[in-house]
């Protein structure tokens, strides 16, 4: 998802100056109307990357999402861009700043950032939390020189627009969302079936476009749907699913939505479990107004066994109370 905002001249001005004074140790980026501004600049740079982080401390707050380029290494690409997005901010706050991290990079150039981190407390903008970090980032499989190439290449394709599967849904004046063209098909062809029917869409951690994520299961049962959705990585998934009530009567052909996010460890799970749930209502938005379908009921879980047939079932044919009406007392001698 991209919010259509861009980076203002006063910020690009700012940047340069980062990356030619080695003296300053950071700069802190925040949005204002419709553009990428320059907030502070961290200045007094020590070759000590965990000292300088003290100069940090003042200006996070715990209900404001902020954009924080640092100066990490002393050769180049020098510098980290952090997303430092608390939990407290405002849920059009956070939208906008996890949709718009790709724009900040790229216009200033994904060159010169050799890492780019999500973060959601103060505590991991400290020493400690770079420690920990790092511990996490180096159990991560390296790469091999053909597979970093590979990824760069695939990036410099995205970024340019190269393919012609995606199709951008503009869902808001100041947002849209880069979609797969294959995954808006399979969407529309889901709402024309009849049985049983499947679609799981994933995001592009790259490129943050909605994909579609293949599967030649065709499942009938919710047993079977669970054994489909991956215990390790999140999901959003569209279940066509002929329900039968628990107590006979009519059977039911509806959607069913499931956002499943597994816990994992790591930074790349931590990045997910911030961009997916913003992103899932502008996911339902496009299923139901591009793709037209009509979703019965949504079910948001964090691990796929926790989707059982009975909490479907219940919330498809949902038991109705039987109430009796009020008795006036008998009077007394009657």
């Amino acid at each position: 998802m991209q919010s259509g905002i861009s980076v203002s001249q006063e910020l690009i001005s700012k940047f340069n100056t980062l990356l030619s004074d080695s003296s300053q140790f950071g700069l802190l980026v925040t949005i204002t109307g419709e553009s990428l501004t320059p907030k502070d600049t961290l200045t007094g740079a020590s070759s000590d990357f965990s000292s300088n982080l003290s100069k940090l401390a003042p200006h996070l707050k715990p209900d404001e999402a902020l954009y924080i380029l640092l100066r990490r290494y002393d050769t180049a690409p020098y510098l980290i861009a952090v997303t430092y997005v608390p939990d407290s901010a405002k849920v059009r706050q956070k939208m906008l700043f996890a949709s718009t991290r790709l724009t900040l990079v790229r216009e200033l150039g994904s060159e010169h950032f050799r890492e780019t981190i999500f973060m959601t407390t103060a505590e991991e903008l400290s020493a400690a939390g770079f420690e920990k970090h790092d511990r996490h980032s180096a159990l991560e499989a390296p790469l091999t020189e053909e597979e970093r190439t590979l990824g760069e290449v695939k990036r410099a394709e995205a970024e340019a627009g190269a393919g012609t599967g995606t199709r951008e849904i503009h869902l808001s004046t100041h947002m849209k969302m880069p979609v797969a063209t294959d995954a808006l098909v399979a969407l529309s062809e889901l709402g024309r079936e009849e049985g049983s029917g499947l679609v799981m869409l994933k995001i592009n951690s790259d490129t943050e476009v909605v994909e579609l994520f293949p599967s030649s299961e065709i499942p009938k049962t919710i047993p079977e749907l669970v054994k489909t959705i991956s215990p390790t990585e999140p999901r959003f998934t569209f279940f066509r699913y002929k329900a039968t009530p628990p107590r006979g009567g009519e059977e039911k052909n509806v959607v069913l939505f499931f956002y499943t996010c597994p816990a994992m460890p790591g930074t790349k799970a931590i990045k997910f479990r911030m961009v997916y749930p913003l992103m899932k209502r502008a996911v339902l938005t496009v299923a139901t107004t591009e793709a037209g379908l009509q979703i019965e009921k949504k079910f948001d879980v964090e691990d796929p066994s926790e989707i059982t047939e009975e909490i479907v079932t219940s919330e498809l044919f949902p038991e109705t109370e039987t109430k009796t009406g009020f008795r006036r007392p008998k009077r007394p001698g009657r």
